[in-house]
């Protein structure tokens, strides 16, 4: 193949003086581990493994990057990006251009380079989550709006592309994104609960403007910050949640179901062999308590301490867990004062647990530590803090939550040494 392929577009000043590399892996972000003919790395965007690429080079924070000049051999993998947008430059879906089929593949090999060579994990166990709808799965889509129309960003830029579809959105969503008006907002959150059909905008910074169907509530922040609430309900592992405009859920439900099933498995065991016993399990980063709720629903012999930073979470939280022996703490890990437990779950944001909330939880002094990593980089780092606290990893899970982009999620086991 020697046609032009420039899968992204970078408003970076890359050097006229083009190199060849071969690609040998992805890592961590979505990016193709290269090397120059003399060994040096170079980091590719867009790159697949076993490719031989001309790319244009630029140096970024002490690293070289290279930007597709043209494909001299292809991946088998490599494909035309079924959706339009992404061929314009739509930075929504980094890798498009691989096929579906070959992406969860390529998912399990980032995981893995990231839990051996960040984790020290030798021969990590990594194994593949259940197969997720590639098409109109997101439930939850953040736009920014030029004009009062949303749109998506370019890749590596600030510009917003206006669209006319958006083919991993929900339908209901994409009516919006696509027909919406917003006024004179920056930004907008748009958010579907697929089981009650409730619809919510939430409008930066105010909804001054803002003409969307008469089913849909809309929400400026402004009002937010004055204390006005808003929420709609979804439905996942078997309850129904409440989920505020400022809360995190995950963005597809079917992919929180994945989650629980996963999660739940690696904990079945203790779960259902506490023979009468009173059992603390800690939900840490609980959200709006989908774990607690998931697991210890039916279980009268398990208490649930959940803890999470974000005040609107933590009112819907307490809501959601009402029914259960469950206590809410509204606080940040780095300062909970974690009660001792059997089972620890931890579901962080990107950037992971960290040094100190992984000393905070290791001292619950738990048989079982399951941590929800939504980075692979982040997974390795933590699974090195948590070993050296005495945790020893088992397995790792990894479900493909976004397809279509980098982003994955992975659900590891670690057992007390």
């Amino acid at each position: 193949m020697s046609d032009h392929f420039d899968p992204v577009r970078s408003p970076q000043r890359f050097s006229d003086r083009a190199v060849v590399v071969d690609v040998e892996r992805l890592v961590a972000g979505g990016v193709g581990l290269s090397r120059r003919e003399d060994g040096r790395v170079v980091l590719v965007d867009g790159g697949l493994p076993g490719e031989r690429l001309e790319v244009s080079v630029i140096e970024r924070k002490g690293s070289e990057h290279g930007r597709i000049v043209r494909v001299l051999e292809a991946s088998p993998g490599r494909i035309e990006p079924v959706c339009p947008y992404v061929i314009e430059g739509c930075g929504g879906c980094d890798l498009a251009h691989l096929a579906h089929e070959a992406q969860l593949d390529a998912k399990i090999g980032i995981v893995a380079d990231a839990l051996r060579r960040l984790g020290k994990w030798k021969e990590p166990v990594v194994a593949a989550g259940p197969v997720l709808d590639p098409w109109g799965f997101r439930t939850t889509l953040r736009a920014a709006v030029v004009d009062g129309r949303a749109g998506l960003r370019m890749a590596s830029s600030h510009d917003v592309l206006d669209l006319s579809s958006c083919a991993v959105t929900h339908p209901r969503l994409e009516e919006l994104l696509v027909d919406g008006e917003f006024g004179s907002a920056t930004e907008v959150v748009l958010r579907i609960g697929i089981a009650s059909g409730e619809r919510i905008a939430v409008v930066t910074p105010s909804s001054v403007g803002v003409r969307l169907p008469s089913d849909v509530l809309v929400i400026g922040v402004d009002e937010l910050k004055a204390g006005r609430r808003a929420w709609i309900h979804e439905e996942a592992a078997g309850r129904m949640w409440r989920i505020s405009a400022e809360s995190f859920f995950q963005t597809r439900p079917d992919g929180a179901d994945a989650l629980v099933d996963i999660v739940k498995s690696m904990v079945s065991d203790l779960l259902d062999n506490s023979q009468g016993e009173q059992s603390t399990l800690v939900d840490a980063y609980c959200g709006v308590g989908l774990f607690a709720g998931s697991l210890a629903a039916g279980r009268d012999n398990w208490r649930v301490v959940a803890a999470e930073r974000g005040r609107s979470s933590v009112a819907d939280a307490k809501v959601n867990l009402a029914d259960l022996d469950a206590r809410v703490v509204g606080t940040s890990i780095e300062r909970f004062r974690v009660p001792p437990a059997k089972i620890v779950i931890a579901d962080p944001s990107r950037a992971g647990l960290g040094r100190k909330a992984v000393k905070v939880l290791a001292a619950a002094g738990a048989e079982r530590f399951v941590l929800v990593s939504c980075d692979p980089a982040a997974a390795g780092r933590d699974l090195a803090l948590l070993n050296a606290e005495g945790y020893r990893p088992v397995e790792s899970v990894v479900v493909d939550m976004f397809p279509h982009t980098h982003h994955v999620e992975v659900v590891t086991r670690l057992e007390r040494n």
